[in-house]
């Protein structure tokens, strides 16, 4: 897979570069982080790009583009801290429909999805689960041409901003996907913040009565889709905080080289430059990982796929920890004060580690990888 910018990319990141710089400067952002309901002029400048439908194919209104597009554009989104669900709409929900081929569905959601108008998530982690990708107790029972939805979801990643969520349930004893709009009788939201800018929400479903036709897929399929949006979400989400670390390492070394002690810039201290260099190498690890998660998501073989995507997530959550740490450092107590930018990055780049499978999650399944 070929990661240098073609004529396309660049004009795209360059654009997004510019949207970012001028609408998501730190008050803007965090007002935008203070309401559980979606910013859609917002939303809509980042859909105009592009961004909403950037894998969503042509016939569906969209752009299909690559994985390596996908890296380009989240290095940018990351900078920014931009925290409209683009992951959670734009690439798992996107891919976890494609990965389906429900022809009727995606007729019906993808081209509004490309273009703003609609935004989808995936409802799938339940309470008592930690690193779980199947359903448990949330259950649908067929009833003549329709089905009921009873269960609750937790931490659905911008549940709140949703026009429409994706369900997982257990069906006959599989998995089954089905389509829920949020104003469905029966669903209630709860939305609430997160520690890192973005926002989440519970999900309780009691006799949620959906068509038959809401179903999206059955079985292996279902799981199968599932599986491939949390590898999207993934990748996505490192390059998300690789861009992240890109920023942070500017912003520490512009205030070392104005913060004067002892008569003398910050930068001028040997120690503080050694540090600054450290950063700077785990910053650069952490992109060369995003392109490994992205190279993942084209290999075939499920294994080396998720070696491959889980040695990422390891590497960047590390890294992001080490960056995040060292510029709070470095700034001092200033650092986690509303004043500066610095705790903003820092609250991101730790809350990654949790996001989509901690740490523990992805080395216990890189052992069992290696053992089998």
């Amino acid at each position: 897979m070929d990661f240098t910018y073609n004529d396309e990319q660049r004009m795209l990141t360059d654009s997004l570069r510019r949207l970012v710089s001028d609408n998501w400067g730190a008050e803007q952002r965090r007002k935008r982080a203070a309401q559980p309901e979606l910013d859609r002029q917002a939303w809509e400048s980042l859909a105009e790009l592009g961004v909403a439908g950037l894998l969503i194919p042509e016939r569906y209104e969209g752009f299909g583009e690559s994985p390596a597009t996908l890296v380009a554009i989240q290095l940018e989104l990351g900078k920014g801290l931009v925290s409209e669900p683009v992951i959670p709409s734009a690439v798992m929900a996107t891919t976890l429909l494609l990965s389906a081929a429900n022809d009727q569905i995606n007729a019906e959601l993808l081209p509004g999805m490309a273009g703003g108008a609609l935004v989808c998530t995936v409802a799938y982690l339940e309470p008592g689960q930690r690193n779980v990708r199947r359903p448990g107790a949330t259950h649908a029972v067929q009833k003549a041409e329709s089905y009921t939805l009873n269960g609750r979801k937790k931490l659905v990643w911008q549940g709140a901003s949703a026009d429409k969520l994706i369900v997982s349930a257990v069906l006959d004893g599989e998995t089954a996907l089905f389509l829920v709009p949020t104003d469905t009788q029966g669903l209630t939201v709860q939305d609430f913040p997160t520690m890192d800018g973005y926002r989440c929400a519970d999900v309780e479903l009691t006799g949620v009565v959906v068509e038959a036709k809401a179903l999206i897929a059955q079985g292996q399929v279902a799981d199968d889709a599932l599986d491939s949006a949390m590898d999207y979400g993934i990748a996505a989400m490192c390059a998300h905080a690789a861009g992240a670390m890109d920023r942070l390492v500017e912003i520490t070394a512009d205030y070392l080289k104005t913060r004067r002690q002892f008569g003398r810039p910050l930068a001028d201290f040997q120690v503080l430059q050694h540090r600054l260099a450290d950063m700077l190498l785990h910053k650069e690890l952490a992109i060369s990982m995003a392109y490994v998660a992205a190279t993942a998501l084209g290999e075939s073989d499920v294994a080396e796929r998720q070696r491959l995507l889980s040695s990422a997530k390891v590497s960047v959550a590390e890294a992001g920890r080490y960056v995040g740490q060292s510029a709070v450092q470095m700034h001092g107590g200033i650092g986690m004060t509303a004043e500066l930018e610095v705790g903003d990055y820092f609250k991101r780049l730790t809350h990654t580690d949790f996001l989509l499978g901690d740490t523990d999650f992805h080395l216990r399944r890189l052992e069992a990888l290696s053992a089998g």
